[in-house]
Order: structure tokens, then C-alpha cells, then sequence
């Protein structure tokens, strides 16, 4: 399968954008080529892929419920007690809505930390896109418990086969909140045997922090560096409530941290993320949008706007985060976070792109574009998303997409009544 995207803005400048299999095969002017299908990209601009750094897919089905409550009372109180009802259709069911809702707001991959995976995974396959699935464990510090968790991990990666090359695989030991340092460290351990990632929340809020200092006699991050969770293998969700030391010993381990500020506000979790300490440390930061029942959508443009005018409001600063950092955030850190040859619109790269319609007010006029696509729009702005190399929504129209609205919204209507 080849295309060829025809007279399309990318980086300031009209070009021509040839796609062969899974991969850019060209950039130019007026390519010359044959393609079996042809984009016409005169008022459009191509934008690398969005990369959803952190999300809980199925959770679309909790949208809209257990709304503005702390953080603590509402796992423990509403969303744990529904988990534990939850059935493969509605996991499927919320995870294709999910992919719906990234699709039609410009991403291509997210990594997701949720419960059985081969069924969101189904999901995925099913809806074009790629995902890196790390399957969540807890133990409560519970030794029967942690030793179901370690059988069920070893179980997931020793069969994880059938699936295509835009799926991967994860370990995602849910916070040290709920994991023991045993667990910590045994996922640790199997993610370096297994060379995938580990996928946790971390220092994500106040009372996190000030229970951990009582617990373990360490913050979270002294803590995870105690145990020797620290490496390049960790991808830390939120990591909000650090000093500067913490910052420089995530960047001396090569810890990869993603942001998550709609979340994080409308927990009330905090707002204070150090992206230029972290940036400028050396660490490989990215964006998210967490869960549908915590940030309400999964929209990355969304999320690229708030990350930055937040950085602004707290610091006093109107130069922090600028559009084209939060830009970067959302592809080609997120890229470099899931270890992507992709975020660029260059030859040799993943054909992972998104069209963005310029012809709507949000674009008009145009002095700068990416000024234009962080600050003005939202989703809605995408017309057109490729994925390794094939159109999976076209002039905003998705396969299905009618029937997998129906079918999400009557699981989400079931779990809540269901005993």
C-alpha cells in the first residue's frame, strides 16, 4: 500500500508526502511517484502522530461519573468497587471507544495501564492504532496477593503472542501506595529480563508523599532509588510533588516522566510540574491525558494547551513551556518514551500522521501554525490519521464509529446499575 499526500503544510512549507508500507518514503516538492492512493493536502497541515503517554482506555465508560472528589476517596470509593465488575465486553466496548476518541483527536499510540490486556488489546488491533499495554498489579502488601500477581505477569508475557507489531507489552505496578517494595522491586526485575517498560504512578500527590515519608522514612522517589526501581525502564505518571534533587536523580537514572495536567487539576493532585527543571535536566518528558474518569476526555491538543498555560500561570513566567516544547511533549518525546522510530514527518520515519483542516477559525489567519494548533484548537481540528502507514479516519469519519458509541454507552449504563 502506498499514498501520497499531495501539496500538504509541513515544518512552514508545502510539500508533497509519499508513504510506502509502514514508513515515509519521501518528502518533497512535486514528488514524482505512483501511489495507490492520493491525498489532496492543499489546506491541510501534516503533524506527527499524537502520543498519549498515560491512559486507563476502558475508563471511558466512568465518564462523568464520581466527578470533584479527592483523589484517595474516589479510587476507594467508586472507581475500585465498579473495577471489580467490570467484564471482557465492557473492557473491549470502553477500550474502542477510547480508540475512537484518540483517533478522531489526532493520536496513534498511548500507553495504557489497565486489566486484561489481550482484550483492549483486541480492541486496538481491531481500530488501527498502537498501544503499549502494561497490565496493572497490586498486592496491598498482602503476600498471597503479591504472589497471584507475579503468577498472573509471568502468565501475560509467557503468552503474548498473535498480536501485531503496534502492540507491546508493559509492567504497570499501580503506585507504592498500593505495591509493596517486594513487588516493586520483582516487577523491576522482570521488566530488565523481559526489556520492556515499567509503567507506574509516582509523587502524584501531597498525602502520597507525607504517607510515604511515614511508612518508609523516604519521599517516593528516595524511595523507588532505595528499592533500585530507578532506571530507564521506568515511565513515572505524574511525578508532581519533587524537589530539585529528585529531578537530578530521575535524569541520572534515565527515568522517563509523563504529565498529566487536566488530571492533575481536576484532582486537585497539584499543578506545579517542573517540565523546564526536568527538560532541562535531560529527561525525556512527555504528555498525557490519564483516564476518561479523571480528565473526562482524551483529547492531546487539548492536553498540549493546558501543559503549557499552567507552566505559565504558576511560574509568572508568560515564556515557560512555549507552544512548540508542548508540541514536542506530545510527539517526539512521547516517541521517544515508547521507543517509536516515529515523531517526525522526515523519510525513513513511521507513517504515523495526523491531517490538521486549516480552514476553520482556529487557523485564521495563520502566522504560526503550531502557536495555532496548542493555543486555539482542539480534536476537532483533525480531518484526516494515518497509522503505520494506513488511513484509519478519513475527512473526520471513522469506520463504525456509530455502533461502538451505542455499544460503549450501554456497558457504561449496565456497570453502574449491575450488583
Amino acid at each position: 500500500m502506498s499514498i501520497l499526500i499531495k501539496n500538504v503544510l509541513a515544518e512552514g512549507k508545502r510539500k508533497d508526502i509519499y508513504i510506502v508500507g509502514n514508513q515515509i518514503e519521501a518528502v518533497g516538492s512535486q514528488l514524482d511517484v505512483n501511489a495507490d492512493k492520493i491525498i489532496d493536502g492543499s489546506g491541510k497541515a501534516a503533524i506527527p502522530g499524537l502520543i498519549n503517554g498515560h491512559t486507563h482506555a476502558a475508563m471511558t465508560l466512568f465518564r462523568g461519573y464520581a466527578d470533584d472528589m479527592p483523589l484517595h476517596s474516589w479510587l476507594s470509593e467508586k472507581i475500585w468497587p465498579n473495577e471489580a465488575k467490570l467484564t471482557d465486553d465492557d473492557l473491549y466496548w470502553g477500550t474502542k471507544l477510547a480508540c475512537l476518541e484518540m483517533i478522531k483527536t489526532g493520536t496513534t499510540a498511548f500507553f495504557d495501564m489497565y486489566y486484561h490486556y489481550r482484550v483492549s488489546a483486541k480492541a486496538v488491533e481491531e481500530m488501527g492504532i498502537r498501544a503499549i499495554f502494561s497490565e496493572v498489579c497490586f498486592d496491598h502488601f498482602d503476600f498471597e496477593e503479591r504472589e497471584r500477581a507475579k503468577k498472573r505477569i509471568e502468565h501475560i508475557y509467557d503468552h503474548h503472542t498473535g498480536l501485531s507489531n503496534r502492540i507491546g507489552l508493559a509492567i504497570g505496578p499501580h503506585a507504592i501506595y498500593t505495591v509493596s517494595g517486594e513487588l516493586l522491586q520483582w516487577a523491576h526485575m522482570k521488566a530488565q529480563e523481559y526489556g520492556i517498560p515499567l509503567h507506574l504512578h509516582l509523587a502524584e500527590t501531597r498525602k502520597e508523599v507525607a504517607d510515604s515519608v511515614e511508612q518508609f522514612g523516604l519521599t517516593p522517589v528516595r524511595y523507588l532509588r532505595k528499592l533500585g526501581i530507578l532506571s530507564p525502564s521506568l515511565v513515572a505518571a505524574h511525578v508532581l510533588w519533587i524537589d530539585d534533587e529528585e529531578v537530578q536523580m530521575l535524569a541520572d537514572y534515565g527515568v522517563k516522566v509523563v504529565h498529566n495536567p487536566n488530571s492533575n487539576m481536576k484532582l486537585a493532585s497539584g499543578y506545579k510540574f517542573k517540565a523546564e527543571e526536568m527538560l532541562q535536566a535531560g529527561i525525556q518528558v512527555g504528555l498525557g491525558t490519564d483516564g476518561c474518569s479523571s480528565s473526562n476526555n482524551l483529547d492531546m491538543i487539548e492536553t498540549m494547551k493546558t501543559a503549557s498555560l499552567l507552566a505559565k500561570a504558576w511560574r509568572f513566567d508568560p515564556t515557560a513551556l512555549p507552544a512548540p516544547v508542548a508540541f514536542d511533549m506530545a510527539t517526539k518525546n512521547g516517541a521517544a518514551i515508547f521507543g517509536l522510530n516515529a515523531g517526525h514527518i522526515a523519510p525513513g520515519f513511521l507513517a504515523d500522521i495526523a491531517l490538521i483542516d486549516l480552514h476553520i477559525p482556529a487557523f485564521t489567519p495563520n502566522f504560526n501554525f503550531i502557536s495555532n494548533l496548542v493555543y486555539a484548537a482542539n480534536g476537532s481540528c483533525v480531518d484526516t490519521l494515518i497509522c503505520d502507514g494506513k488511513i484509519v479516519m478519513e475527512e473526520r469519519k471513522v469506520p463504525g464509529e456509530e455502533e461502538i458509541m451505542r455499544k460503549a454507552a450501554s456497558a457504561a449504563y449496565d456497570l453502574m446499575q449491575r450488583k
